[in-house]
């Protein structure tokens, strides 16, 4: 259940963009008549609605998920926190500028962050932030936590070039293609990835329970 609520904006995003794609009249019409005060001109063509529809969705569905954690008297992750920081730039230039690109940049923003606040923790702050987000579920040797801590650094930026790759290079110009890699791509590659380092760890669990 977490997984999905985790996804719930990119899979609420999809969806959105998905409808308006095959329906770019009706988008069009919700875009000019409720979202015209926030467009740079105040009118975006038909074929532009589906994004700055669903950008504006995606945008709420991550101001839900926290409202929804906080009305539940939950602690927000600040990764959800920096989520939303970083769709809300990105997503209000990409509705404002009507400019697709815009949200596009925010994977690989969004993962760089991410590797960034791993190697600060790690250099600056001699903290290891993947053993105090892991080490209650998860026990390891010492040794072993901070090659975790530059695993996941290493994977968040080559996931920050992959989108660019794919957003820019792969899929140039589609950006239903990119869509769809952003929700289908990028979560296979999240499993794999996970699975991966489920079976390199287990070995070092293991020999932590004997």
């Amino acid at each position: 259940m977490k997984f999905l609520f985790d996804l719930f904006p990119v899979i609420l995003f999809f969806a959105v963009f998905k409808w308006g794609e095959g329906h770019q009249d009706a988008a069009h019409g919700v875009v000019s008549q409720y979202f015209s005060g926030l467009i740079s001109g105040g009118a975006v063509t038909a074929a532009q609605a589906p994004i700055i529809l669903a950008t504006v969705v995606g945008i709420v569905a991550t101001v839900l998920q926290i409202g929804y954690l906080l009305v539940r008297g939950r602690k927000v992750d600040g990764l959800l926190w920096m989520s939303l920081g970083v769709i809300g730039i990105m997503g209000g230039a990409t509705v404002y500028f009507h400019d697709d690109n815009f949200i596009k940049w925010k994977p690989t923003i969004l993962y760089w962050v991410f590797a960034l606040v791993l190697l600060g923790g790690q250099v600056f702050m001699k903290k290891n932030l993947m053993r105090s987000a892991m080490e209650k579920t998860m026990k390891l040797p010492d040794p072993v936590w901070p090659r975790l801590n530059y695993a996941w650094m290493c994977f968040f930026f080559l996931m920050g070039l992959l989108n660019l790759f794919v957003a820019f290079v792969i899929f140039k110009g589609n950006t239903s293609a990119w869509v769809s890699f952003k929700l289908f791509g990028f979560t296979g590659i999240f499993f794999a990835f996970i699975v991966g380092q489920t079976v390199m760890l287990s070995k070092h669990i293991i020999e932590e329970e004997a």
